[in-house]
């Protein structure tokens, strides 16, 4: 049965958005990204509403209701059912941020991870939120790869873009801390939009401030539906910003990589 709520929990004190309740046919997907064998996403829907997702496409899902998070409430009771005979890595957040508000009330995310390092499964995890420093002590002790999500310095074009999401000193702590903890992670630079055009500079060294090593570098993933919306917005890729923070990285002796 599904239920929508629109919840703030008192005791947590920490979100306030618009969910579902609901359960989930399988755990996991099988995963074509790259190192990644499998796909787990505890939550449906974003929070973050970032005007370039393109998750909505390739889930078939209507982008007027992508932002109410549908909570699977039973994942981590479906992962320990599915992980036998399995083997390989298992990507986190590969659709959804499994670490958006949401999972600072319910933890689906907390609790499979737990399930997950009990097992002995590496993970990749993607995200854009600070709530991952909560599961470090997890973390330190799994094979884990961390990618934190960071689209430029400006807070006006973050909250434009990415609504919801944690603004970009929030994203350049959490990778920090990371660091700082030694955790493996990179900064994922994806997209690079117009909206860094002259600020290329700023950005590559907010990124090397982290002192992160690694970074993936890559444009939009278009789609029909969200290129339509991003032309209506005056929003579009930048090859040329895209070369310059690829340069600008380097020369602070980050490793680049392309984004998949």
């Amino acid at each position: 049965m599904m239920q929508t709520n629109f919840g703030f929990d008192e005791e947590e004190g920490a979100w306030d958005g618009v969910f579902e309740l609901t359960t989930c046919r399988r755990a996991l997907s099988p995963s074509s990204l790259p190192g990644i064998d499998y796909a787990l996403n505890p939550y449906g829907g974003c929070e973050h509403g970032c005007v370039y997702c393109y998750a909505p496409e390739v889930t078939h899902q209507p982008w007027d209701g992508w932002r109410v998070v549908r909570v699977r409430t039973d994942i981590a009771d479906r992962l320990v059912k599915e992980l036998p005979g399995l083997s390989g890595v298992v990507g986190i957040g590969t659709v959804t941020d499994p670490y958006q508000g949401a999972e600072a009330r319910f933890c689906l995310t907390r609790r499979c991870l737990n399930v997950l390092k009990a097992k002995g499964f590496p993970v990749h995890i993607h995200t854009k939120s600070p709530l991952i420093l909560r599961d470090l002590p997890i973390l330190k002790g799994m094979d884990a790869v961390v990618g934190v999500t960071v689209t430029g310095t400006d807070v006006r074009s973050s909250l434009i873009m990415e609504p919801g999401a944690p603004v970009p000193a929030e994203r350049f702590r959490t990778l920090k801390a990371l660091v700082n903890e030694g955790v493996d992670c990179y900064a994922l630079v994806e997209p690079v939009m117009s909206t860094v055009q002259g600020m290329e500079k700023e950005f590559a060294d907010a990124i090397a401030d982290t002192g992160v090593k690694r970074a993936l570098v890559g444009g939009l993933n278009g789609r029909p539906e969200l290129n339509k919306r991003l032309t209506r917005m005056h929003i579009d890729a930048s090859s040329r910003s895209e070369i310059l923070m690829k340069t600008y990285l380097r020369a602070r002796g980050i490793k680049v990589e392309d984004a998949l």
